[in-house]
């Protein structure tokens, strides 16, 4: 008896550990994809230290970058809108599963036309202080219309108007005025003239492939590159619902990569406004 006893213990004991188990496996969330697309003027490094937290906390991180940027020395000749997004969508099709996608600054505009072209990959799409095209417009186009940016000022055509420069003593001021010395200088070192192609090039959308994506857009408050007004209008125009607001300056990925990082991390397990 007091074997049979023990027996019947020992299996309600084993029988509540595996439920527990069961339990906890079941709420255990699976690992997102992001897709990350830097802006003019940089390069895959401006998202490292948030594409180091987020691997850390168990996602799966894919940083592209652009034609013509970082270690690429494709033509500034060659180089369109549609390239851009080729070269995202290419790194979306190596992956399995849909993609969580980000863009920042000139790469919203790349985002956009990805999410175009394969809408059905994108479980979700994030501007982060980032130019958000209506069907048609460029980004010259967009960015005629900030009164507030500093940018436009600061530039300098090639002389074969194929790139555009900033002077060194701009940068900082311009794209990162809250960062830490370290990171101001890592846009100094990291500062490459812009291909000015993709800049006229217009981005062609429709309801029924981009306006079926879920989107968010996060304001960058302190932004001296891509005006908070500008960012406003942008959002207003496409009828996003899901914002957020970021106290910082444009690159809040190098500024204040924490909260960037818990603010993707929270956009992924958010369930969309409607």
């Amino acid at each position: 008896m007091k074997t049979l006893l023990l027996s019947s213990l020992l299996l309600v004991s084993l029988f509540f550990t595996l439920s527990s188990c069961t339990k906890n496996d079941a709420v255990t969330p699976a690992p997102k994809t992001f897709v990350l697309v830097h802006g003019a003027w940089q390069a895959p490094y401006a998202w490292q230290s948030v594409k180091d937290q987020l691997v850390q906390q168990g996602q799966n991180v894919v940083v592209v970058e652009l034609p013509g940027h970082g270690s690429d020395n494709t033509s500034p000749a060659t180089l369109s809108m549609d390239i851009y997004r080729d070269k995202v969508v290419t790194a979306i099709n190596a992956l399995s599963g849909n993609v969580i996608l980000v863009g920042h600054s000139m790469g919203g505009m790349v985002v956009s036309a990805v999410a175009e072209k394969i809408p059905s990959r994108i479980d979700k799409l994030v501007y982060v202080g980032a130019f958000l095209p209506a069907n048609g417009q460029s980004l010259l186009a967009l960015a005629s219309t900030d009164s507030t940016s500093q940018l436009g000022p600061a530039l300098i055509p090639s002389a074969d108007q194929l790139t555009l420069g900033i002077k060194t003593e701009n940068l900082a001021p311009i794209f990162i005025q809250d960062g830490s010395d370290v990171v101001k200088k890592q846009v100094v070192d990291n500062y490459r003239a812009e291909p000015f192609i993709p800049f006229t090039n217009p981005v062609a959308l429709t309801a029924a492939n981009f306006g079926k994506v879920t989107k968010y857009y996060v304001y960058t408050a302190q932004d001296h590159a891509v005006g908070p007004n500008l960012q406003k209008r942008m959002v207003a125009a496409a009828g996003i619902k899901n914002t957020y607001t970021l106290n910082s300056s444009h690159c809040p990925f190098l500024s204040m990569p924490t909260e960037t990082t818990t603010l993707l991390q929270t956009i992924a397990k958010e369930t969309p406004a409607q």
